[in-house]
């Protein structure tokens, strides 16, 4: 069986489907608060053109999601998988807008996501920058 990188995964709070070139603009409404990024290495991915390059990346990874709240509708935020071998694949390159921030969300989307890879693979990693300090005191 072959691991669908970008297959539509449904929660009780959140979608997620595949990132089309489309959603360039509610995404970016979704990134642009500069507080999202503050922690992060690329700090000023709050910008439209750093946002760009971010977003033409997502859609060439070919394995973006849009993240959509299922309440309302919108688009929220971002998330992939990437460096797929036979036998693990990696999670990240997430951001949620700041009213979804808590862990209820994301916890759900990574769930949907860490479920979809384990029908597929043995093993899931979860990278992300040890400058993301909200997120490890988060999850203790």
């Amino acid at each position: 069986m072959d691991f669908d990188l970008q297959p539509i995964l449904k929660g009780k709070l959140v979608e997620l489907r595949p990132l089309r070139p489309q959603d360039f603009d509610a995404l970016f409404s979704a990134a642009s608060d500069p507080k999202i990024w503050e922690q992060h290495p690329e700090s000023d991915r709050y910008q439209r053109e750093v946002f760009q390059k971010f977003f033409d990346g997502a859609l060439e990874s070919k394995g973006a999601f849009a993240i959509i709240e299922r309440k309302s509708g919108r688009i929220i935020g971002s998330s992939r998988y990437c460096n797929l071998t036979s036998r693990e694949v990696e999670v990240g390159w997430t951001f949620l807008e700041r009213e979804f921030w808590g862990g209820t969300y994301n916890r759900e989307l990574k769930q949907l996501m860490l479920d979809h890879a384990f029908r597929f693979v043995d093993r899931v990693q979860n990278k992300r920058p040890l400058c993301h300090h909200r997120q490890i005191i988060s999850r203790g």
